[in-house]
């Protein structure tokens, strides 16, 4: 079985419990400190939507927010 996991660690703890489950062969720590990308999404998805779509998809956006206040 070969399944690749990304996780990020919150807390030093779960680095060392990380390390004790490879000492037992049970997992490989395949890199360390690896540095998300610094991209923005609103950079990631420029362009993606049309003009049209955006505008539509923001109304039901804010429809959606109007009507989970009223509940």
């Amino acid at each position: 079985m070969e399944n690749t996991i990304l996780i990020q660690i919150t807390n030093e703890k779960a680095m060392k419990l990380l390390y004790e489950l490879q000492e037992l062969n049970l997992i490989k720590v395949l890199k360390e400190n690896f540095k998300p990308s610094d991209t923005k999404i609103s950079k990631k998805y420029r362009g993606v939507f049309s003009s049209e779509d955006a505008k539509s998809f923001n109304e039901h956006t804010q429809t959606m927010r109007n009507e989970w206040d009223n509940i």
